[in-house]
């Protein structure tokens, strides 16, 4: 029986740093139900948390940038397949429930970034947020961090791009459309099928596939440079909405896109076989299958470079619908070159330097 609004089945607790293992049993569970009925709902905690710093910086040669900022741990989109998943496990957390319903926000991220910016040392490139959890999941509209950073990267004229899945972003579309005025900003947004009723298992509180599209026009209206990520691909899954999606996104004006094929990192894949047996218990063996085809025979390829490169038949399929589809429709994936020579740096004062 699947939990009802939440992407993992069950609160695994993580083994990799010898944390004791707790197993329920079954009987016991059951006889339980039966005289107290079920049990409490799952609900959402914030815990707000005050790090030292905020802006983080890694020396990854496969990803397009070198500095994120992460204003929330833990999401609650619940993505089944979601890499940062595992994070919640440096805390003695689960990455599976504990990860979309113990959440952390850190409200003082935007004066934390202001003090890193105003460091002597420091040299502007762009700043992704969205890169670990999302920046625009359902408590930015209660703590709005993201909005205060995109503020202050307006303020500094510092480059800042996002990675979503959800249509709030479009709570802050003037703030990005002045921010792409100076070519200080791009916006992504992952589509992973069209199907309601197939998103609603994969990514349960996460915008619908229709918001999400309907986002991504209105941020092409506003002159914003947008790009749509069909990430992750999951074959025999979600791989049937590719063409379906890239068209879609091609008729509101898109021309940027890209696919990533599904990634199953340590916790997140006995979390995603949970989740096909209790879904898709018809083709789990199937969809397993061709993962570890496109992984080198195992169910996670972690080494730099091969990992965001999927090798082997099914790739090379995928791979191929997707070149196809985009000259089709008239997309192609382009990068935007943001601006970092209006850096302003702020003075330690909190004001900003007049040279």
């Amino acid at each position: 029986m699947s939990i009802h609004g939440r992407g993992a089945q069950s609160a695994q607790v993580p083994t990799r740093f010898g944390l004791a293992t707790r197993e329920a049993d079954g009987d016991w569970l059951d006889a339980c139900e039966g005289i107290d009925g079920p049990g409490p709902k799952l609900r959402t905690t914030v815990t707000e948390e005050h790090p030292r710093s905020i802006l983080s910086f890694n020396r990854s040669p496969d990803v397009p940038f070198d500095r994120s900022v992460n204003a929330y741990r833990g999401c609650e989109h619940g993505c089944i397949y979601c890499y940062a998943r595992p994070t919640h496990a440096y805390h003695d957390l689960s990455p599976g429930l504990d990860f979309e319903t113990k959440l952390f926000a850190k409200p003082e991220a935007a004066g934390l970034l202001r003090e890193t910016l105003a460091k002597k040392g420091y040299a502007p490139a762009p700043i992704a947020m969205g890169t670990n959890t999302d920046p625009y999941q359902p408590i930015e509209g209660r703590y709005r961090i993201t909005r205060a950073v995109l503020e202050l990267c307006l303020q500094l004229r510092h480059p800042v791009t996002i990675t979503t899945k959800s249509a709030r972003v479009l709570d802050d579309i003037g703030l990005l459309a002045e921010l792409a005025r100076h070519r200080l900003t791009a916006v992504g947004i992952s589509v992973t099928s069209l199907d309601p009723r197939l998103s609603g298992l994969l990514e349960p509180r996460a915008s619908s596939p229709a918001k999400r599209l309907d986002a991504l026009e209105k941020l092409v209206s506003a002159g914003i440079p947008t790009h749509v990520s069909i990430a992750p691909v999951i074959p025999a899954i979600t791989d049937e909405f590719m063409e379906a999606i890239l068209e879609t996104a091609a008729a509101r004006g898109v021309r940027s896109a890209s696919w990533i094929m599904l990634r199953l990192p340590h916790e997140v894949a006995p979390l995603f076989r949970e989740w096909l047996e209790t879904h898709f218990p018809d083709r789990a063996a199937k969809v397993m299958s061709i993962v570890q085809q496109v992984r080198g025979g195992k169910d996670n390829d972690a080494q730099f470079f091969t990992r965001m490169k999927p090798q082997g038949v099914w790739a090379d399929l995928i791979r191929t619908r997707f070149r196809i589809a985009c000259r089709k429709f008239g997309i192609c994936k382009t990068h935007v070159d943001l601006d970092c020579t209006q850096f302003k740096r702020p003075s330690s004062n909190g004001q900003l330097d007049l040279f």
